[in-house]
């Protein structure tokens, strides 16, 4: 994926634009006299627990193009970043590039803040699975940076004094698996759930399984009045109150237990067999010395190969109010080529979300990895049904069901009207 022409007209291009600003001391980064171009690039990946290598593709794209800087701002992820950068686009004050997840590029793009990236060169190469998260009204907003994977992760070193050998793939074996590990008098699962995040995302992981595998359409089927989550969604529901039911997980202890830093902490610490959470931890995992494998959540029937799940992450997107456009251009296409890209997806355990992309291969995710090379995946449909409102209100539909507040047919009926609400 490489766009060399394009490179040569950018080059001359920024030169004199940034000459032009620099004479004029216009723009929102700066230019210096020589003509050096300093672009503000904020994000929520590049710092802290997940560098994600992101320095280093920084440090690629400054010496492919010794006349653009960039000047890399971390803030910690939602809803810091939100709180951030929402006053800051309204005050023309936030970065040229930003990163966005489908979520904000729908309701930023619907603001005005987004430049439309549509006649970018990339933008053909997207995969056609991962399309729809870039897009609203017709435009391309942002250039996807990965498709990630949320599943089952398995400290391969308790499960092998439990006597099992590999990671289970189906709901019955699963179950058969939790049952040797407690016996072995291993914690058999930890399962989060102070936000409601855990509960919600399993939810939807057996359903990529349980509902997808029968049908494919069913999102467009749900937004065009033709399915319902009652009874379609009825067993997802039902493997997560059977976890408690057969002394697995205790849902009353879970919801006390925050997903993002006390769940990769306890993992890491070797106190349970069982995990749920995204790919981008398996770099971190990893450092605690026990091998781990990530795989689909095992949801079917015996036999069944699982469907992986699959988040559009993160995304760049170029601010409209930018008085650097051309180089914030060229910072996302040096992004979207598979050289540069394969840096981050490496990093982060990703999918390429472009076609004929570089996908890294790694000995952890090898299952994830197979079931998406296969077309067994589902991409959560963050850009309809269930944006950030809707995963924040299921969430906590599924806590008040698992605490025994409400029935099953109830909370089914709650989640309908979340996802319906417009």
């Amino acid at each position: 994926m490489k766009h060399s022409g394009r490179r040569v007209a950018i080059a001359t291009t920024v030169a004199a634009m940034a000459m032009s600003l620099a004479a004029c001391g216009g723009g929102s980064s700066g230019a210096s006299s020589d003509g050096t171009v300093t672009l503000h690039v904020q994000g929520w990946k590049g710092g802290g627990a997940e560098p994600a290598n992101v320095a280093e593709i920084n440090k690629a794209f400054e010496k492919a193009h010794p006349k653009i800087k960039i000047d890399f701002e971390y803030t910690t992820a939602d809803p810091t970043y939100t709180q951030k950068l929402q006053p800051q686009l309204l005050g023309g004050k936030a970065g040229d590039v930003i990163m966005v997840d489908a979520d904000k590029a729908k309701k930023w793009g619907a603001s005005g803040y987004l430049a439309d990236l549509s006649k970018e060169s990339w933008v053909g190469e997207i995969a056609p699975d991962a399309k729809a998260f870039t897009q609203s009204d017709g435009k391309t907003l942002a250039m996807p940076m990965e498709l990630i994977g949320i599943g089952l992760y398995a400290n391969m070193d308790l499960l092998k004094k439990a006597g099992i050998t590999e990671v289970p793939a189906d709901w019955p074996t699963f179950l058969a698996d939790l049952a040797k590990v407690k016996k072995a008098g291993i914690t058999p699962i930890s399962l989060p759930d102070k936000s409601g995040w855990t509960g919600s995302s399993v939810f939807q992981a057996s359903g990529s399984t349980l509902v997808y595998q029968k049908n494919k359409q069913w999102d467009s089927d749900f937004l065009a009045g033709k399915a319902s989550f009652a009874p379609d969604w009825k067993g997802p529901l039902d493997q997560l109150k059977t976890l408690e039911d057969k002394g697995y997980v205790d849902w009353q202890n879970e919801i006390g237990v925050d997903e993002w830093a006390q769940g990769p902490q306890s993992f890491s610490a070797g106190k349970s067999a069982f995990w749920y959470q995204g790919a981008w931890q398996v770099s971190n995992v990893k450092k605690a010395g026990f091998p781990v494998q990530f795989a689909p959540w095992p949801g079917g029937a015996t036999g069944t190969k699982p469907n992986g799940m699959l988040f559009s992450g993160t995304m760049w997107a170029v601010n409209s109010q930018s008085q650097h456009s051309d180089a914030a251009r060229e910072y996302v296409d040096f992004w979207s080529q598979s050289e540069n890209l394969a840096k981050y997806l490496d990093a982060e355990h990703a999918e390429s979300p472009f076609t004929g992309g570089t996908t890294p291969e790694s000995t952890e995710t090898t299952a994830f990895t197979t079931a998406f090379k296969d077309g067994r995946y589902r991409i959560m449909p963050t850009n309809t049904w269930y944006g950030a409102n809707t995963e924040t209100e299921v969430g906590s539909k599924i806590q008040a069901y698992l605490l025994g507040k409400a029935s099953e047919a109830q909370t089914l009926k709650d989640i309908q009207t979340a996802a319906s609400a417009k």
